[in-house]
């Protein structure tokens, strides 16, 4: 189905959204853990996002273990050929041209990746060139404030669709880059903090009730809906469902049947034996109570 498409697509999107908010609050919110002593280590974990840092971090530490050797000189281009201390291959060459702003070496980490890879820092290390971390050599992408910048707009095509202010995922991005500004004033002092935290818990309230109060107009919205409906389907099944036909039964009509002599002679009625009146019998006849009560008064009157 198309909407169960849309329901996945839409949930891994956030969920990776998710995860880069944290990663980027772990930035702001932690300092690296250096392994040399070098300035560019310091200043590259100011500068990159803590992964892209950690990535220049490993391509240092690592250039330690590399010789330089000067290959050839002309002009302003100078090779240089890196290997590991101790071997002899696999042999890169590193060239540096107009007064060592620009720079290539055969693995392409620069032209793939946008960071400086193990072989230019160490011919940067030879040539004491580490002392601080050149501009020219940082991408934006890869920066802590890469998404601080004001993105500009993107003209469209025929046929596609501006996406409006009103679009939820547009709405969300605008709260997240302004949430990003205030968390980091937050957490600058314990005071900043407590206020923020404070602030933060009275707004939550204050949404939850709010989202409250939508889902109950809703839901009477919702009720009163059902009832019309279910009014308006009682009235129309009122209205379309009636009694069945009658249909004569099979046979032919009582009335026109021929009856037979017993069930036209009357009956005849029952008589009590003693009194020969009707509507009892002998065993409640009301004679009988009234002889058997008198004798036992005579036989009283006679002892």
């Amino acid at each position: 189905m198309v909407s169960d498409f849309v329901y996945q697509y839409e949930k891994a999107i956030d969920a990776r959204y998710f995860k880069e908010k944290e990663k980027d609050v772990r930035t702001r919110s932690t300092r690296a853990i250096l392994k040399t002593p070098l300035k560019i280590e310091e200043e590259a974990s100011m500068v990159y996002t803590r992964k892209s840092f950690m990535i220049f971090q490993d391509e240092l530490f690592n250039s330690l273990r590399y010789k330089v050797t000067k290959l050839s000189k002309e002009g302003e281009r100078k090779t240089y050929g890196v290997v590991i201390s101790g071997q002899e291959k696999p042999l890169y060459h590193v060239t540096l041209e107009n007064g060592e702003e620009q720079t290539t070496c055969t693995c392409h980490l620069w032209e793939f990746m946008g960071l400086l890879c193990r072989h230019i820092l160490c011919v940067f290390g030879k040539k004491s060139m580490l002392d601080k971390l050149p501009q020219h050599w940082v991408k934006e992408r890869w920066t802590i404030n890469a998404k601080a910048r004001p993105i500009p707009d993107i003209p469209l095509m025929e046929g596609q669709v501006q996406v409006g202010q009103d679009d939820p995922m547009m709405r969300k991005s605008k709260l997240m880059i302004q949430l990003y500004d205030i968390v980091e004033l937050g957490s600058q002092s314990a005071e900043k903090h407590n206020h923020l935290c404070l602030a933060l818990e009275k707004v939550h309230k204050e949404l939850l009730a709010m989202e409250d109060h939508v889902a109950c107009s809703q839901r009477g919205e919702s009720t009163n809906i059902i009832q019309n409906e279910r009014s308006q389907v009682v009235s129309n099944f009122s209205q379309t469902v009636q009694d069945p036909p009658r249909v004569p039964t099979k046979g032919r009509p009582k009335s026109l049947r021929s009856k037979n002599p017993k069930e036209t002679q009357t009956t005849k009625k029952r008589r009590c034996s003693i009194c020969k009146n009707e509507r009892h019998v002998k065993n409640n006849c009301p004679s009988v109570r009234y002889f058997g009560q008198a004798t036992d008064n005579t036989s009283i009157h006679l002892e």
